[in-house]
């Protein structure tokens, strides 16, 4: 898979980071060698908006990088400009969905856990539709369809040639819930089995026997980058997302995800329980 703007970005700010505290500075010390604010280098190095090349130049100098490394992150500066599908659409995107539409553009793997609904990339149209009337009582009709409209362009990445794989661990109330009325939930049920036969899609479901298990605070997803510390997981929250990337964070959802998996149906048992549920809709 290509690397995208968004993945040099975050490349860019992790060595930036690492090279510095390698070199024993503060942000302030090593602002000054520079003549940058403290603020600006902590946006640098936490991924936040753009990066001036010559000032990455500089402070690889400064930390006395390799001209290897330099180079290298040279380059990535200069090709850290975010630009995607979404930023060419007539309306707007809503602010909150940027980093998810930058980060998931670029993703090699997604492992969801879903304990309300059908993760968004598996969703078909009309399920998406009633969801978001649910969830969006306010919104009018067209801006339901805006919505929609980007959910199902999304799906358009597992359709790539290199498709990320998408691991979806989803529990039994999901499947059980009747979201848009029982034609809709027919149609939503009898698509993810369909997508169950793609090698890059596995789901499993967590049955309601499991009883207690390691995710009882809600659903998330791990959003798996190129190289582990690009990593980031996701928790969606009512008016937006919470996105968390530090060491412990990553391997707590990373280690509760292992452990669901684990208390899962096996795919074939998910299969049969998913093919049960359709019949009796």
């Amino acid at each position: 898979m290509a690397v995208g703007p968004t993945t040099r970005r975050r490349q860019l700010g992790a060595a930036l980071r690492r090279l510095r505290e390698k070199k024993g500075f503060t942000l302030d010390e090593a602002g000054a060698l520079v003549n940058i604010s403290k603020a600006t280098l902590s946006r640098y190095e936490t991924k936040e908006g753009t990066v001036k090349w010559p000032a990455v130049d500089a402070l690889c100098r400064g930390y006395d990088a390799s001209e290897d490394e330099r180079l290298t992150l040279v380059e990535l500066a200069k090709g850290a400009k975010i630009r995607g599908w979404w930023r060419s659409l007539a309306d707007p995107i809503p602010e909150s969905m940027n980093l998810m539409l930058a980060l998931e553009d670029e993703v090699v793997r997604e492992d969801h856990y879903a304990c309300m609904y059908v993760p968004g990339l598996l969703q078909t149209r009309a399920y998406a539709e009633a969801v978001h009337r649910a969830s969006e009582m306010r919104c009018s009709d067209q801006e339901i369809t805006h919505m929609v409209d980007i959910r199902m362009k999304r799906q358009e990445l597992l359709a790539r040639d290199e498709p990320p794989h998408v691991w979806a661990v989803i529990d039994e109330a999901v499947v059980r819930r009747v979201v848009g009325g029982r034609d809709v939930m027919r149609e939503q049920v009898r698509y993810l089995l369909d997508r169950a036969r793609e090698p890059h899609i596995t789901f499993q479901i967590l049955p309601f026997e499991t009883g207690a298990h390691a995710a009882a605070v809600g659903s998330f997803l791990i959003l798996g980058g190129p190289t582990p510390e690009l990593d980031v997981v996701y928790v969606d929250i009512i008016g937006g997302g919470l996105f968390m990337e530090k060491p412990e964070e990553l391997a707590r959802y990373k280690l509760a995800f292992e452990y669901l998996r684990a208390q899962a149906l096996d795919i074939d048992a998910s299969v049969a329980l998913l093919n049960r549920v359709c019949e009796e809709l």
